[in-house]
């Protein structure tokens, strides 16, 4: 995990459990923000056979890495990953790239892979691969799930999901969480929009209420 800010606890979280990943690196030029996402994930590696390891720069972070996950914050043309830092057979979430001029991949490292979308046109214009020419090739996501496009297919391919975030994808995923939330007689209610001291710090946020409701609890 490059990039430890609001988002990467449940980064990680969602690779445990979809995935059954048990070994994690962080790493963000903010030794601070590696710290908070280190500690804030402390408990739940101790109960859930999840390793987590500090590292100190991008080449130590993606070493022997199966799964890499570019999830920065800076909004400028940056290179988080060159081309002759990635081996072959890897898969790389570059979910921090989110509007024109942000970047985090090499272009020679996009050319290399094959590169996966939520949806082309706005990728185009927010993700990384805003860098090369308006006919490279992409797959988008709906094609690999209707089984019209293949996904990764042998173990040496070189693989990007160019994410940015979608819209049309997020309230969905809204609607399906909702549902499941109205049959939960336990469920809580929560601010949607949440304040947090520490914007890279949300997750720390669902331990304040986890610590309060137990607290009502008992």
């Amino acid at each position: 995990m490059i990039g430890c800010g609001a988002q990467s606890e449940f980064q990680i979280l969602a690779f445990k459990a979809i995935l059954g990943v048990t070994h994690v690196r962080l790493y963000d030029i903010e030794p601070n923000a590696t710290k908070k996402c280190f500690n804030n994930l402390q408990s739940y590696s101790k109960e859930n056979d999840l390793n987590i390891e500090i590292c100190h720069s991008s080449e130590e972070v993606i070493k022997g890495a199966d799964i890499i996950t570019t999830c920065t914050a800076d909004k400028r043309n940056a290179t988080i990953l060159k081309s002759d830092m990635v081996g072959e057979g890897v898969h790389i979430n570059a979910i921090g790239g989110d509007c024109p001029g942000k970047t985090e991949l090499d272009a020679a490292l996009l050319n290399r892979s094959d590169v996966f979308v939520e949806y082309e046109p706005q990728t185009r214009i927010e993700g990384d691969i805003q860098q090369l020419p308006s006919d490279s090739k992409v797959t988008e996501m709906y094609q690999v799930i209707l089984g019209e496009k293949s996904g990764r297919t042998h173990d040496a391919q070189l693989t990007i999901f160019d994410g940015v975030g979608f819209a049309l994808e997020d309230y969905s995923a809204l609607r399906f969480i909702f549902e499941l939330v109205k049959q939960n007689k336990e469920a809580q209610q929560i601010e949607l929009l949440a304040s947090p001291q520490d914007p890279r710090n949300l997750f720390g946020l669902t331990q304040t209420h986890s610590a309060q409701s137990a607290s009502v609890l008992s």
